[in-house]
């Protein structure tokens, strides 16, 4: 999911804006640093959040102001690992570039990602935006990632212990785990990733 604001008095004016638009105006977050996701993510339809819901959230935000502009993106990937394990993974990303560059960014991030634990990409999806603050005023992009039931997912439910830590990843490595469809700004027709149907998906569990 992806919102943005471009007219706050201030950045935490247009921050609290933005989380409005984003549909968590109402929710107590925890924002989540890491890339993997619960054990069982999946992509569901835009959920409304009651008032004052305690959610975790991979969250993306990028400031601007007086006529400059922002962008934040989040992608996620489904992907098996080498013993034969589902599991899913996020990025975020947040820059002062447009929004192809910004994209283009977001994605070499996804495919680190998955190179560097060695996992096999079976379907991904990817949001980005881009705010243009209005003159004199405050500007926000963000862009998240909504678990609203990770919380009770995350109890007693682990994977295994895998051995990772490889040192550096070869430009090669990344190519046959690269997400390579093209993002599609919100509103667009379809989804970007390679499970990408018919309908809408967000970024929710």
């Amino acid at each position: 999911m992806t919102a943005v604001a471009p007219w706050g008095e201030n950045s935490e004016d247009a921050y609290d804006q933005g989380l409005v638009e984003l549909g968590l105006g109402d929710a107590r977050l925890i924002r989540v640093e890491g890339a993997m996701l619960p054990l069982g993510f999946e992509a569901v339809p835009i959920q409304d959040l009651p008032m004052g819901v305690l959610v975790e959230c991979h969250l993306a935000v990028s400031h601007c102001e007086d006529g400059a502009t922002a962008c934040a993106g989040v992608a996620w990937a489904t992907a098996t690992t080498p013993e034969g394990d589902d599991c899913a993974i996020v990025a975020t990303l947040s820059t002062d570039q447009e929004f192809e560059e910004t994209e283009i960014q977001l994605k070499r991030n996804l495919q680190r990602r998955l190179a560097s634990r060695d996992l096999e990409v079976a379907a991904f999806d990817v949001a980005v935006d881009e705010v243009t603050a209005g003159p004199e005023h405050y500007g926000v992009a963000l862009a998240a990632l909504i678990l609203p039931n990770s919380l009770l997912m995350g109890r007693g439910s682990t994977g295994r212990v895998r051995t990772t830590g490889r040192v550096g990843i070869r430009p090669a490595e990344l190519d046959h785990k690269a997400p390579a469809a093209k993002v599609m700004r919100p509103g667009g027709r379809g989804g970007s990733g390679s499970g990408g149907g018919e309908g809408d998906s967000d970024f929710s569990l």
